[in-house]
């Protein structure tokens, strides 16, 4: 008798709990769900966004289309949301946004917008090349893609340059790692990333050095022959460049370069 009463006590201390939370749930703070137009709702955003509340212009797209999800303006407003998070510096929650706009509605007429915010938004987080360029990456590969999709968008012209200083960015990466193996004396492996520059990256910036790099690690390794033909194609290509100078000097084992004179040389082959 005492064991049940013992247990009738500990149900109805449990049911006066479980009434306690339901009472803490009930009052949270939370505001009431009340669903208004969608214009008012669009505007609002709209007002937050053009006075630079970019984070509660992002809230404020979301509940556009949280409320009214079938209608025209949810549509924008998933799209104007990616920009507020763009424009906030938040490029994750910026791309999330874009790549759900793009595989909902890859037939809407702002859908190169899409992805040339998605662009941009790995574009600007581009670091300089002694950090990770997986960002670099990332933006060379969706600024393709936008080419690719899109090449007569007005949008295509800043994507071409972007595309053009990313790539020379990756092929400086390739450089700077090059020189380091360089200064570790570990030629072959300094030869790879030059050669790789030569071959993915030829219209960048960085070619005259990669090739007199290429001139200085043959030379290092006993390969002569291939250094002179590296030489040769640097002339070729580059006939004014420093690095061309450099070459020069490198496999003939002199100084060329008069003190006064800074008229370029070619060296017959």
């Amino acid at each position: 008798m005492a064991r049940d009463s013992w247990m009738t006590s500990r149900q109805l201390i449990a049911f006066v709990a479980v009434l306690f939370a339901l009472a803490a749930c009930s009052g949270d703070g939370e505001a009431p769900y009340v669903e208004r137009p969608v214009e008012a709702l669009y505007n609002e955003a709209l007002d937050r966004l053009n006075g630079g509340e970019f984070e509660l212009a992002a809230r404020a797209f979301d509940e556009v289309e949280r409320q009214h999800p079938y209608s025209v303006w949810a549509i924008k407003a998933q799209l104007m949301a990616g920009y507020s998070h763009y424009q906030k510096n938040d490029y994750d929650d910026a791309i999330i946004a874009l790549d759900r706009f793009i595989q909902l509605h890859p037939g809407n007429r702002d859908v190169s917008y899409a992805y040339y915010l998605k662009a941009l938004s790995y574009y600007e987080q581009i670091s300089d090349v002694g950090r990770d360029q997986q960002m670099t990456a990332l933006a060379l590969k969706s600024l393709s893609e936008l080419t690719k999709r899109f090449p007569t968008s007005k949008y295509s012209r800043d994507t071409q340059l972007k595309i053009y200083l990313t790539r020379d960015h990756l092929a400086g990466k390739e450089m700077e790692i090059g020189r380091y193996y360089m200064g570790k004396k570990q030629y072959l492996a300094a030869i790879n990333r030059f050669r790789e520059v030569l071959e993915k990256f030829q219209t960048t910036t960085h070619v005259p050095e990669a090739l007199h790099r290429l001139t200085e690690a043959y030379l290092s390794v006993g390969l002569a022959e291939e250094a002179k033909k590296t030489a040769a194609v640097l002339g070729h290509n580059f006939p004014g460049s420093e690095w061309y100078l450099d070459s020069f000097e490198v496999v003939e084992g002199k100084q060329v370069r008069p003190e006064s004179d800074t008229s370029p040389w070619y060296w017959p082959f």
